[in-house]
């Protein structure tokens, strides 16, 4: 099997990617302080029409390897002989249970998830014929070293069975907190479907980065680097508190990050996202602090719409949008609200240039690169602006 063997004086060595056996790591071989040196470059450029006056923070990286908290691999090979990884040509199985990138709890969990699913006789999912039933295995890893497993099937009928194993993998895994099953049915590029039935008894896995214990459930979103995710969370925590504001928001909150590096004595934060389950998380964690309204106040609901039901007027507006960036109508209302701190933290340059310009009413005073990706092109910026 391949394995990737670390350089540490100046760049990673995969021997996947140089076999030809996988790509996805754009920027392999490459040595780190000059992908930082590029990125920073590149994002500064694309920005710079939109915040000719901002000025850069030193980038915030951490480890070039072992940074990734979650694991999205394909199931391919044959029944007793599962490869967790990518597929090859012609829809070949390319295993990469020992990729250099991920966690190392997710590094040593994978040869286990591999014996399982060998072991009870789950079929792969062979895209060519549409025949099997395991699409992928997602694995996350919290700081703590304990995971959450998901088993993506293409239908239910191997539930009885995955539940009658479950002992067994556990008995494997103990640090698995998590354990639950995904069906996406469609035969198109879609790594997860809607439904999600979890196995154990816990249903969320406790992600301590930043400021709070952040609770991740199966079909939440989390930053992919723990240790890069902190130190975006630190940033806001001091551009936050530099504006000494009295209200906060947190648009797009998900499950409270910023939100929470945001709470201080006296201080009104509330945050908005429109999904469900990521409000329920950020309750669970204002639960287990004793944070109530008016201090903190999670609400599920539009982004744009914020003010019917947040604690208003805000001083500071923390946004941190999909890769799509902001809607028309958030836009406007935020060039229109009455708060004199905006951070905005996005994972797609091009979108956060074209929403910078937009904001006519807001100059951008610092931004900072923060490099959640080694190896690849992708990175997050965070930038904080100004009423003008």
């Amino acid at each position: 099997m391949l394995t990737c063997t670390p350089v540490f004086s100046s760049f990673v060595d995969c021997r996947y990617y140089d076999a030809g056996a996988c790509r996805s790591c754009t920027l392999m071989g490459s040595p780190y302080a000059a992908q930082v040196t590029a990125k920073q470059s590149a994002v500064a450029a694309a920005l710079a029409p939109a915040a000719p006056d901002a000025r850069w923070l030193p980038a915030v990286t951490g480890p070039e390897q072992g940074f990734r908290n979650k694991a999205k691999l394909v199931a391919g090979g044959v029944p007793g002989h599962v490869t967790l990884g990518i597929l090859g040509p012609g829809g070949a199985g390319v295993d990469l249970r020992g990729c250099g990138l991920h966690e190392a709890a997710i590094v040593a969990a994978l040869p286990h998830l591999a014996d399982f699913v060998d072991t009870i006789g789950l079929i792969p999912y062979a895209v060519p014929t549409r025949h099997g039933e395991l699409k992928h295995v997602v694995v996350t890893a919290a700081p703590s070293g304990e995971l959450m497993i998901r088993f993506v099937l293409r239908s239910t009928h191997q539930e009885a069975l995955m539940r009658s194993r479950l002992p067994r993998l556990l008995a494997a895994l103990p640090q698995a907190r998590v354990v639950s099953l995904n069906i996406q049915p469609k035969p198109a590029a879609i790594i997860e479907g809607d439904r999600e039935i979890v196995l154990t008894q816990e249903d969320s896995l406790r992600m301590t980065v930043g400021p709070a214990p952040l609770y991740l459930r199966p079909d939440g979103f989390f930053q992919t680097n723990s240790t890069v995710a902190a130190a975006l969370y630190s940033q806001a925590q001091a551009w936050i508190d530099a504006a000494d504001p009295t209200t906060v928001w947190d648009l797009y909150c998900g499950v409270g990050g910023f939100a929470f590096a945001a709470v201080a004595p006296g201080r009104r934060v509330g945050g908005v996202e429109i999904a469900p389950g990521a409000i329920a998380s950020a309750r669970r964690t204002s639960a287990e602090l004793g944070l109530t309204p008016p201090a903190l106040t999670f609400a599920i609901g539009d982004a744009a719409h914020a003010a019917d039901t947040l604690p208003a007027p805000p001083d500071v507006v923390i946004v941190n949008p999909p890769r799509r960036g902001l809607d028309p109508d958030l836009l406007a209302r935020l060039d229109d609200a009455p708060a004199t701190t905006l951070i905005y933290s996005s994972c797609n340059p091009a979108t956060l240039a074209r929403d910078l310009a937009a904001l006519t009413s807001w100059r951008v005073s610092q931004a900072r690169l923060f490099d959640m990706f080694p190896q690849t092109d992708h990175h997050e910026v965070a930038v904080v602006a100004h009423r003008v």
